[in-house]
This record gives structure tokens, sequence and C-alpha cells, in this order.
């Protein structure tokens, strides 16, 4: 079974190398290409969706060139692309290597739909072999982190690519089947173990179910980021910490669920389970609540493997002699991948050629609907739609396709043990919550402080001006102001558009705090909280819509000081109308600051956007909070280039005295930091 081993493997690093270069290429499109909120969605829409829609010529190509040579030409072009990402060039240079690593891995996908009619084994180890590494990996990509590491892995992961690519090809001529006769050429002996490299008249709908798949596995169900913001939603003894013990612990139980269901031979039953699973899956994470994501991630794995399973191999047409018969149950009996489809003379013209196209076409449309979704849920802020919808249609669409396949009785054997590579894949992830690091709950180790440093930062997702995901730079422009609080916006947990990255806990790891987080545009988006002191009573305020392009909150939370000193703070993150200012929000958001505090000292801070003297700014001043940084105004805070704006605030009670108020510069974000000391009323 050697070279089905090969293509399998092949398969699956190929998966793995697209899905890097995706995790590159999706965050280009709003923070190199376009602005979010600037650059009109419909703009960065088109530029998405245009590459997959070109990609659609692809089996065109392969039916006049052929399926090796494009096959290797595309696989030394996504190897390259994905290596050179590794220097996180950044910029327009990274976005346009990324762009053609995607159509490289694109037209890849459809030479190698050309020659596998079993793509299953190898799609689902690539997806979850890349759960298991962003898991293990902290959420942080390979390509982002540009050490000697992400350098040695990368060119492992290329070389063993670019092998198997070359290798799986070598002796598909004398492996083809048949002699214009039906029966299968031995070749040199193993010419029926190398039947595996060439395809039969099968594998259209697993094909087609590669892009919708991928997205759902990115989203929902394989996902290690929103697996750790799942897991942050629970509260340990009353009190709200950073994450729980083991906060990937989902992640190896979902890429094991996936793995048993996608690999092993499906049952009649699973012609139910696994449509319901998915679908429910979907449904649950679309619900947009904290505590139903766990659910939603393990309920999405088993479905989706499943579904997955129900495909592989399930589309021999029974209408060929060479296929089997059907029994009145509709099980095929006795179709193997020689009888499918002869591949010398007009066997090789015929039915062989057709289904090698109908399989490109598939795995091009399938890709289409995954850039239809990916893009599609994230510009449902900017157009208006329920994007909720999204993840719920493409899983029915899997679940259509997996409910119509027709169950194989006596399918050919796998390429390998499913169970054994199943462990090996889950053992791999498993490493991700034993390195876990979790920082403990901080503690008024001295007592009450005379002073509190708070900082806040709308952090654009972790991304900055040169559209690199720079970790180091948040972190830099926060902990040298040796902060005791800070307040962020634009918090990104699991958003597969920006990469599927944790930024709330990677920052929070750099810096030490423990955090709270308020959704705000869905459970995995909004603003947060980081504290050297314990945080209790943590309450959050949907603001009014007013016709804002994402959903926006207020988060108010209490520092325990010690001895009784308690001090409250409200993290916001202000929406305005097209047009408009926030003035509604506002006066939301002052409003509940003042009536949450109840007479203790209150600091409010974030991305209000508005201008000191603007309407919206004045419902603050009018609530009897004073602008802690008005002593060093003007203080621009946007763009963070070529400051002009102070849209980044910081008010506090009258009781609380503001000094040494500023917005160091630097290109982390798109905004700067505003930090300002503030001393605490005599006790």
């Amino acid at each position: 079974m050697r070279y089905r081993q090969v293509t399998t493997g092949t398969l699956a690093l190929g998966v793995i190398l697209l899905i890097d270069v995706l995790r590159v290429w999706l965050p280009g499109i709003i923070t190199i290409f376009g602005q979010a909120a600037s650059t009109p969605a419909e703009l960065m829409g088109a530029f998405a969706l245009g590459w997959f829609v070109l990609a659609l010529g692809a089996p065109a190509v392969v039916r006049r060139v052929g399926a090796r040579p494009v096959t290797v030409v595309a696989a030394v072009a996504l190897a390259v692309a994905r290596l050179a990402l590794t220097a996180a060039p950044g910029g327009r240079t990274q976005l346009w290597l990324a762009t053609a690593g995607l159509l490289a891995g694109l037209v890849w996908l459809v030479g190698v739909a050309a020659d596998t009619d079993r793509p299953v084994p190898g799609l689902a180890l690539g997806f979850a072999v890349n759960a298991a590494l962003h898991a293990v990996l902290d959420t942080v990509d390979l390509v982002w982190r540009g050490d000697w590491v992400a350098w040695l892995l990368s060119s492992v992961a290329v070389a063993l690519f670019l092998f198997g690519a070359v290798r799986s090809g070598n002796g598909d001529v004398a492996a083809r089947f048949g002699s214009g006769d039906g029966t299968a050429r031995s070749g040199s002996g193993d010419g029926a173990a190398r039947s595996g490299s060439r395809a039969g008249a099968g594998g259209v709908r697993a094909w087609l179910l590669a892009g919708p798949a991928l997205l759902l596995a990115g989203m929902v169900a394989l996902s290690p980021a929103l697996a750790e913001t799942g897991m942050s939603y629970l509260q340990v003894g009353g009190e709200v910490a950073r994450s729980p013990l083991f906060g990937m612990a989902p992640v190896p139980v979902a890429v094991a669920a996936f793995l048993c269901t996608a690999l092993t031979r499906p049952q009649r039953w699973s012609r139910v389970y696994g449509p319901v699973a998915v679908v429910f899956g979907a449904v649950l994470f679309a619900l947009d609540q904290g505590d139903l994501l766990l659910p939603a991630i393990l309920l999405a794995a088993v479905g989706l493997g499943a579904c997955l399973a129900r495909t592989d191999d399930a589309s021999l047409p029974t209408s060929d002699p060479a296929a089997g018969t059907a029994d009145s149950a509709g099980l095929v009996h006795g179709a193997g991948l020689a009888a499918a489809a002869p591949a010398d003379g007009a066997g090789d013209k015929g039915v062989d050629r057709r289904w090698a196209a109908r399989r490109g076409y598939a795995v091009a449309a399938g890709m289409l609907v995954f850039a239809l979704g990916a893009v599609g849920y994230y510009s449902a802020y900017d157009l208006g739609y329920p994007n909720a919808s999204v993840p719920v249609l493409v899983a029915l669409l899997v679940a259509v396709v997996a409910f119509a396949a027709r169950f194989v009785a006596d399918p050919p054997p796998g390429p390998f043990p499913p169970l054994r590579a199943a462990g090996a894949v889950t053992a791999l992830a498993l490493l991700a919550p034993v390195l876990a690091d979790e920082v403990p709950v901080a503690s008024n180790r001295e007592g009450p402080p005379e002073r509190l440093t708070v900082v806040a930062y709308n952090i654009r997702m972790g991304f900055g001006l040169d559209g690199r995901l720079d970790l180091a730079g948040l972190t830099e422009a926060v902990d040298g102001q040796r902060p005791d609080v800070v307040l962020l916006s634009e918090v990104d947990r699991a958003w597969l558009l920006n990469g599927g990255h944790d930024t709330l806990d990677l920052l929070a790891d750099r810096l030490g705090m423990s955090y709270v987080f308020g959704p705000a545009a869905d459970p995995v988006w909004g603003d947060a909280v980081l504290s050297r002191w314990p945080v209790t009573d943590p309450r959050t305020l949907a603001l009014p819509a007013v016709g804002a392009p994402t959903g926006a909150q207020a988060l108010a939370v209490t520092l325990d000081l010690g001895d009784g000193v308690r001090t409250a703070v409200v993290s916001t993150h202000l929406q305005p109308p097209p047009g408009r200012g926030p003035v509604v929000q506002a006066r939301a958001v002052a409003d509940f600051a003042t009536g949450y505090a109840a007479g203790r000292p209150l600091v409010v801070a974030g991305d209000l956007n508005t201008e000191p003297g603007d309407e919206a700014f004045g419902q603050f001043t009018a609530a009897g909070l004073v602008d802690a940084l008005a002593s060093a105004r003007p203080l621009a805070t946007s763009p963070a280039d070529d400051p002009r704006e102070q849209i980044d605030h910081v008010f506090v009670s009258p009781d609380l005295t503001a000094t040494d108020p500023v917005a160091p510069r630097g290109t982390a974000s798109d905004h700067l930091p505003v930090a300002v000391t503030l001393t605490l009323p005599p006790r």
C-alpha cells in the first residue's frame, strides 16, 4: 500500500500548507488590501472571491495539459509561497505572496482531484493535524513566529510535501487499470497496490465537501481558539478566571472524535447521526452564546467526520456494469476501483477523464463555497444581513450531500489503519493542554495600592499596520507603561477571517495578567479588561445598534484591591452610526457605568469614536465624569502612523486624580494606546 500512503500523506501535507497560507491571506483582506469600516465590503469581497472564481478554470487546464504537470507545478508554487511567508514580510509583499500561494493551492487541489477518488483520509488528516499543531503552538501560526523552530518545521513540511507530490506520480502509467477488457494490469507486481493513486469513477461528493468541511472545521469543529474561548466562559470558585485549567482540553477530544468518525467504515445509522450532529453543532454556534461553544465544537466535529466518511468512495455509479450490482437495499457489492474505470483506450478517454473533470470542478466549487462562507460571515456586519445563517447553511449543504451519498457495503480497503492514525494525531493534540501555561489570578500581596496605571488600547485583532500579527509589538506598547489594568477594544478570539487566533489569551500570557472578556459582535469578538488584581462581579450591557456595522457592548468589572478597597472599571468600544456620532451609545455607557459604580471610584475607557467637544463626548462629562487625558491635549491616537484624531479616551470619577497621560507611538495597531496614572482617594 506504499503509493496509497504517499498519496494520502501528500494530500494531508498540502492541505496543512494551504490552511497556513489561508491564515495569512484572509486577514490580509482587511488589514492590507483594505481597511475594515472604511474600504467598501463589496470591494474586499470581490477581491477575495475573485481568486476562487479564477480557480474554476483550473479543471479545463488539467484536462488540456494533464493532471501530473499541473499538480507538480502548482505544488512547487504553493511550497515556495508558504516557505517565503515564514519570513513574515508584511505589507503588499505578504499579501501577494499569500495570494500566489492560495491560487497555487487551489490549482493543486484540482490536479490532485483528477487522480484521486478517495480524498477523505488525506483531507481529514490535513484538517486534524493542522488543528493539533495550531493548538500546540497556542494558536500562533509558524508563519508569525519567525524563529528557527518555525523555519525548521516549515522547511521539513515543505520538503516532505514536494517529495510526495513528485513521488505519488511515479509509476502511475504502469499502475493504470485495464487493458481494454476490464482486467487489472499487474505491471511490476504491485500495480494493484499502486491503484490508490489512480482514480476511478467516484469521489465527486467527497471533493465537493472539501471546501465546506474546511470552513466548518476552521470556524467551529477543529478551532483551538474557539475551544479555549469556550473554556474561558466557565467560572471557577465564583471568581472570574483568565481561563480554567487546561483551556485546550477540548481540542484532543474534538480531534479524536473527528478522526474516528471520518476514518472508520461508515455504518447505516451514520446517514442520520452525521448530518444531524453537524447541523445541530452549527446551530449551537450560531446562537451566539458562550456557554454553548463547547457542545457546538464536539457535535460539529463528530458530525463533520461522519459526513465525510459517508462520501468516501460512495459515489460509484451503480449503472456501470463494472461497478458492481445493487441489492434491494441500494447497497453496492463487489465494486472495486480497478473495475470502475479502464484507463487505456476508450476507457481512459471516456469514464476516467469524465470523472476526473467532475472531481476537479467539484473541489473548485467546494472551495468557492468556503470563500463565500468565510467572507460572507464577516461582511454581514457591514452589509446588515444575519451572519448566523452562514455556518448553518454550510452545515446543511454538508448534511444533504452526506445523506444523499449511497452506502458502500464493501469499500476498497483503507490506505492505513484508521485508529492508529487517529491515535497519533490525538496524541499530538494532547500536548496542547499539557503545555498550557496558565497565569494565576493576581493577588493583593501588599495591600491596597495608592495608584493605578490604566492603559486603553484598540488592538485591531492583533494586526499591525503592516498586516502582520504583531503580539510582540502589542506587548511592548502595553507593558512599557507598567499597567495595573488594561482595557482592550477589537479583541478577536477565534475569527477564521483573522487567522483563528485567541489574541486575548496570547496577550494575557505575555503580560502575566488575568482577564475578563465582554462579547460584542459574537462570543469571540469584543472588548476585555486585563488586571493584575483580582476581578469580581463582571457585567455586560449590549448597546443599541443604531445602524452600527458591528455589535457594541460595555463590560464592567470590580477590582478587588484588598482591605475592602474596590474600584469599578468599564471597557467599551462605541460604534457610531454612518455619518453620525455615537451619542446614544455614549449615553447608555455613562448611565450603565455610574450605576454600576454606585459611588465607588470609576474608570471608563476605550475606543469611543468621538473627539473632545463632540456631543457624544459630552455625554460622559454630563454624567459627572472627568477627562483623564485633558492635561495632555491634543493627544491624537488615530491613525497610528499619522495620528490626527483623539478618539481613544479615559474618563474617571472626580475622586480619582489623573497624572502623566501619554499616547506612546507605535504601529502594532492602527490606534495608539493611551495610558494614565490614577491616584486613589485616601482611605
